[in-house]
């Protein structure tokens, strides 16, 4: 069937957060067409508010489908079935490691920033002695 769950229960973060992204995406474009679409010059305020409501409400149950039928596309989520396993043999930092890690970063870029900034001055002056910088 087309809209089976496909291989139920294998990688299932990863297309339940991938669902939820899309369809995310997919309600704020549905709010900005309801927006828009009450902007439209329609005299009688009963069609407007058809219109404005059931317009965007359509667009986000076909897009919905379409999500649901995308994260359970056999090639789509075998592939994110496998990214799944993938990210569960990853060997994280803790959180010491990645402290050290920030501190280290940050005192090299002041120092690279420190050193740029002396070139440049060091730079000036010297060009400014020779009559080439003004």
């Amino acid at each position: 069937m087309a809209f089976d769950i496909y291989k139920r229960g294998q990688g299932l973060y990863t297309r339940l957060w991938s669902a939820l992204g899309a369809g995310l995406i997919v309600i704020v474009g549905c709010w900005r067409l309801y927006e828009t679409l009450g902007a439209v010059e329609i005299t009688n305020q009963n069609t407007l508010i058809l219109v404005q409501t059931l317009v965007p409400a359509a667009v986000a149950i076909i897009f919905g489908l379409f999500i649901f039928w995308l994260v359970n596309k056999p090639a789509l989520a075998d592939f994110m079935i496998s990214a799944e396993g993938e990210l569960k043999k990853v060997n994280w930092s803790s959180k010491k490691e990645i402290y050290a890690s920030t501190v280290i970063v940050i005192v090299v870029v002041i120092i690279m920033s420190l050193m740029l900034a002396f070139t440049d001055i060091f730079f000036q002056f010297f060009f400014r002695e020779l009559g080439l910088y003004s």
